[in-house]
């Protein structure tokens, strides 16, 4: 596989969203699937009210497609068990979201799923994904990243997937709160992952399902970025997470996805330590969280605070690279 290749399969990605996007929103409009607006949130956003929500559809659809193409292509239409892990957690959690999506907007339940019901969607999807990792042989060490260490978790490796795929759909979820936030952040560190997974010895379809989701992100942002004319909702944001965290276990860079998510985990930090602190001291560290809020409240535009955060997403991208690829 060369360069061109990876050209390739962004820009098929790319243009299946910029095409289906123009039919799929008026769709959305159509139906009413609108996004509600937290009364407690920043009140600008109240303009936002009714923007068409669940866009995620159009990035699970083109990452799909995009990667079933290029794996028959390269793979005389055989399917590997990587790139079966990565649709199942792709399209699981996307459903788990879908579901979520549908109720606030269609039944008009403004919480969705239950927290509970959520959280063991996530559980089963990801005991699952961990069932298919042993029945291929998966080996269940983790290493430290630059270094040559690596420890061996045996049966607790299966709860360090739980804990990766859950934290992570949640922490990406999260940081859904701004046109284009997500969509950029996403794309980042996908692509790091991308590079990775291509460096020393291929792994080539988890390479082309990586830049899959960054054509396909990329492609999404054309409609999302402020002024967003759709929202990614739940569907997008918990497959994304749910996504990344399964490509850094197939690739052996679980503890790199700390880094190179620095930005998710950001957020879900201030999203802890707000409650925390609010809880024992009764005061607030953060004017509102998830963090890209307590920006905004400070008076950051939209734009700054979203640029921002795709800037400090590709040093944490860069510095995940380098610490895996030079440095070793």
């Amino acid at each position: 596989m060369n360069e061109y290749v990876l050209i390739i399969t962004m820009a098929i990605a790319f243009l299946i969203t910029v095409l289906i996007s123009p039919i799929f929103i008026p769709f959305l409009r159509r139906l009413k699937f609108g996004q509600s607006i937290r009364e407690e949130g920043p009140k600008s956003h109240m303009k936002k009210m009714g923007t068409p929500t669940m866009g995620g559809v159009m990035i699970l659809l083109s990452v799909t497609i995009t990667s079933l193409i290029m794996t028959n292509k390269f793979n005389q239409g055989t399917i590997s068990f990587e790139m079966i892990l990565l649709l199942l957690v792709l399209l699981g959690y996307g459903t788990l979201g879908f579901l979520d999506d549908f109720i606030k907007v269609a039944l008009k339940r403004n919480l969705g799923l239950t927290s509970k019901q959520k959280m063991l969607g996530q559980i089963v999807i990801s005991v699952i994904f961990y069932i298919i990792l042993r029945q291929n042989d998966f080996p269940t060490y983790i290493k430290i990243p630059g270094t040559s260490f690596q420890w061996d978790l045996g049966w607790g490796y299966a709860l360090l997937i739980i804990v990766m795929l859950v934290g992570a759909s949640n922490a990406v979820n999260l940081t859904d709160g701004l046109d284009g936030l997500l969509a950029g952040t996403a794309a980042i560190a996908f692509g790091a992952f991308g590079i990775l997974a291509w460096y020393g010895i291929p792994q080539y379809e988890i390479t082309i399902f990586s830049l899959a989701v960054v054509g396909a992100l990329l492609g999404f942002l054309v409609f999302n970025a402020h002024p967003a004319k759709v929202f990614m909702g739940d569907t997008g944001s918990l497959a994304l997470g749910g996504a990344i965290a399964a490509v850094a276990i197939l690739t052996k860079l679980e503890v790199l996805l700390v880094i190179i998510g620095g930005v998710f985990v950001l957020e879900t930090l201030s999203v802890i330590i707000q409650v925390i602190s609010f809880k024992t001291t009764g005061k607030r560290v953060f004017k509102m969280s998830p963090l890209h809020h307590h920006y905004e409240l400070m008076g950051w535009s939209e734009w700054r605070v979203v640029s921002t955060f795709w800037i400090v997403g590709l040093i944490f991208a860069a510095l995940g690279i380098y610490i895996e690829v030079w440095i070793f």
